[in-house]
């Protein structure tokens, strides 16, 4: 297929892409304004076939290639082994190096950092073979396992399919909640499907199976959770269980026997069996485990169709019931996800470019958007963070759940609210109904419905601040605020542990009272990830809530959060001119190396230096004034890598890019994100730049790409760079469209004009309806932006 192939406007009808036809209309009088109604070719027609799903699956961007409908409950992908049965080949279960599978496993996570990172529940496996022993004894996956060939692979939108060395082939498709699989199986070998279901990805607590051989049909669960469970930093304090997956499978093919197996034995016949993993890992969890099989004619192609749910077995049913039909075939199920992606990829129309440009763009909002996800059933229940089934409230149309916080606030949240603000209402709703349920804690990293204390800070502050800003309604704001302002002026009780310490700190705000009254966190008293990170953290998110305060009428709170806004400058070491940890009785931290984590989280002190978006002018006052930030932020993006130069893989530094903008120089930021976008981000399993984060790299570059990135969360205001396209159409759900057009040539602004009138900013305080670039060349120094 010739996915560069472009379309005009008349022509997106034709095509059958009929909910475009209300944006054309509406349109028109936009197009014709602005002297462009003739016909512009060149649209990008079906952009769902530019995605690439393998993109990231390599160079640790921990991607998955598996089917998922957008904000999907379901997602079916592989789990791969390189040789161990409780360790997989990425963060995911899947990379793209590693050519060996296990099984296909119903729930992912995006780009999750830590290894194995999330999920990977119920591995499904078609085995060509006998069974001739445990599954769980193969510790080794020998046996019960196969390799595959990238050439006999196929990733799309919604849909994954390959054959395997076995012979056997795995076809997968899937709604929101349910999906369909074909299983075809060589005619010469034994047929048998298996069902792993105690081999998430980090264990699990339980699992039980039943196999119904005359009713063809499969029914179990899995007691898990544990993210990051593993690592040295949370440990053994995150290894619990926080959710049960249910599941329900049907057949289409006579079930000729059955069997399960728990630890080292098999039982031939067996119908039911329960028995979990634990949460170790090596040796100390090898071996273990539970699961069930069912037998097929040899050559057979086997369809079955699964539902999963996060409450009971009879809401999977119901899930499977209402979105999948008995009719239905992996064809017809993977034609409405195309759609489905192709609906909510076309949100973004862009014209021009490379073939190689637009699949680096469609897929970085593939990934961006396939969060966060489904964990309500059709029914309207969910279970909550306290472990009672729940029903959505009156106006809210969904329970949503993956949210990695300290990596999204900074710019998936914002991408989510300016294309999908009735999801981010949802989201923003969904969020505030955990922390009811939690004793008012807003978690830090919810998984699914579970809360898992992951990285530092108060990222749930400032992505509902910025939701609110960003024109988010849906979800009950003065009640959110309120909660939110609770947790970050009343001190709790686990806010002085060190359970979890370093990475997964139990405290939301720890030692607050501390923190109230040195303002800074005490890196010896902390009871923190690092005492200078936590109060870049909390000042960013206590900005945030002074504006979501100021725009609810409440000026005493606002004030108060502002001055906490400053307090970053209480860790700005004038001495070293750098970010710096402090101790209790004031002395910094030494001996100070400006390429140390120390007092940090993931990043150098020359890195975290630039984490003030909300105070761009005073950092620079208080390193000496904007000549000498602007010749250290020169040097920060300096070839050569390492602790002192920009990470793009690092959260803490990827608005730094922006900063140009803001300290005079908007022509480093066009030439600077420029490069970025064009080296960093390609084609290819390698083509993210390191852990996509639940879709946070990816949105970056979505913004790279628009000229657009968010200036400081709590706020709409973006920031300008130079479009990467020559034309993009912005149609955000249930809002007016936006037409970004550029004309000439080059990587420079070289003038801008908004909604017709002149620009001389940096900025936009919201997305215009049409914003119009003249490129250049060379920069345009003359340009001189407006006072911040």
């Amino acid at each position: 297929m010739d996915r560069g192939r472009g379309v005009g406007l008349g022509v997106w009808e034709g095509r059958g892409v009929v909910w475009w036809r209300g944006v054309v209309v509406g349109l028109v009088g936009v197009l014709v304004a602005g002297g462009v109604g003739e016909a512009r070719e060149g649209w990008v027609g079906e952009p769902a076939g530019f995605v690439d799903p393998l993109i990231g699956s390599a160079r640790d961007g921990n991607t998955f290639p598996g089917a998922q409908r957008p904000f999907g409950m379901i997602a079916w992908s592989p789990t791969s082994t390189r040789g161990d049965q409780t360790g997989t080949g990425a963060a995911n279960g899947y990379s793209y190096d590693v050519t060996r599978v296990r099984g296909f496993s119903l729930t992912h996570v995006n780009g999750a950092g830590c290894n194995p990172g999330a999920a990977g529940d119920v591995p499904i496996f078609p085995h060509a073979g006998a069974m001739v022993g445990s599954p769980s004894a193969d510790v080794k996956d020998s046996f019960y396992a196969s390799d595959f060939s990238h050439a006999d692979e196929l990733a799309r939108p919604g849909r994954y399919s390959v054959g395997l060395a076995s012979g056997a082939r795995a076809d997968l498709a899937v709604a929101d909640r349910a999906g369909i699989a074909e299983f075809t199986f060589p005619a010469d070998k034994p047929a048998n499907l298996l069902f792993r279901t105690s081999n998430s990805l980090n264990g699990s607590e339980d699992a039980t199976i039943h196999l119904d051989q005359a009713g063809r049909r499969v029914t179990g669960s899995v007691l898990t959770g544990a993210f990051c469970g593993r690592r040295a930093n949370g440990g053994v304090n995150n290894r619990k269980s926080y959710y049960r997956l249910h599941f329900t499978a049907e057949f289409d093919q006579p079930v000729l026997g059955t069997g399960v197996w728990r630890d080292g034995t098999l039982t031939p016949g067996g119908t039911e069996i329960s028995g979990g993993e634990g949460y170790a890992t090596g040796a100390d969890r090898a071996g273990r485990g539970s699961g069930g099989y069912l037998s097929f004619a040899p050559g057979s192609s086997v369809r079955m169709r699964i539902g999963i749910s996060y409450v009971d077995l009879p809401g999977a049913e119901g899930n499977l019931r209402r979105e999948i039909r008995g009719s239905d075939t992996v064809d017809s199920v993977a034609r409405d996800g195309f759609r489905a992606w192709d609906r909510e990829l076309g949100r973004i129309r862009i014209a021009g470019g490379s073939a190689d440009q637009r699949t680096v763009f469609y897929t970085a909002l593939y990934h961006a958007l396939q969060q966060p996800n489904l964990v309500s059933d059709v029914d309207g229940r969910y279970l909550g963070m306290d472990r009672r089934v729940h029903r959505l409230a009156a106006g809210q149309d969904a329970q949503y759940g993956n949210f990695s916080g300290w990596d999204q606030y900074r710019a998936q949240i914002q991408l989510l609210a300016l294309l999908q603000p009735r999801v981010a209402g949802n989201f923003a709703q969904s969020l505030y109904n955990y922390a009811r349920q939690n004793d008012g804690v807003w978690d830090r990293w919810v998984h699914v419905n579970g809360a898992t204390h992951v990285m530092t800070g108060d990222p749930s502050a400032a992505t509902l601040a910025t939701f609110h800003a960003m024109g988010v309604r849906g979800f009950d704001a003065a009640g959110a605020f309120d909660s939110l302002y609770r947790q970050a002026t009343v001190p709790r009780p686990e806010g002085l542990l060190d359970a979890g310490c370093p990475g997964q700190c139990v405290g939301q705000r720890p030692n607050l009272a501390q923190y109230v009254q040195s303002r800074y966190s005490a890196h010896d008293v902390c009871h923190c990830w690092g005492g200078a990170a936590e109060t870049l953290e909390a000042s960013v998110a206590d900005d945030a809530l002074s504006r979501w305060a100021a725009q609810l009428g409440r000026d005493k709170e606002s004030a108060e959060l502002r001055q906490r806004g400053t307090y970053w400058r209480n860790v700005f070491n004038p001495a070293t001119g750098y970010i710096q940890g402090r101790k209790l009785d004031g002395s910094w931290l030494t001996p100070f190396d400006p390429a140390s984590q120390l007092g940090f989280a993931q990043g150098s002190a020359a890195t975290y230096v630039w984490m003030v978006p909300q105070d761009v002018s005073g950092l620079a006052e208080a390193m000496g004034g904007k000549d000498i930030a602007l010749r250290r932020l020169d040097e920060f993006f300096q070839p050569g890598g390492g602790p002192l130069r920009y990470d793009p893989t690092n959260e803490p530094g990827i608005h730094a890019p922006w900063l140009y903008n803001e300290l005079g120089q908007p022509w480093k930021t066009q030439e600077t994100v420029r490069r970025l976008v064009d080296t960093v981000y390609r084609t290819g399993p390698g083509g993210l730049p390191g852990n996509d984060d639940l879709g946070t790299m990816s949105a970056w570059y979505v913004f790279g790409a628009l000229g657009l990135f968010p200036r400081t969360p709590g706020s709409a205001e973006l920031l300008l760079a130079t479009p990467l396209f020559p034309r993009t159409l912005i149609t955000p759900d249930g809002r007016g469209p936006t037409l970004i057009d550029t004309s000439g040539s080059g990587k420079y602004l070289h003038s801008v004009t908004v909604d017709g009138r002149a620009h001389r900013d940096w900025k936009v305080s919201a997305l215009p309806t049409r914003l119009k670039a003249q490129l250049s060349g060379v920069p345009n120094q003359a340009v001189v932006p407006t006072a911040p």
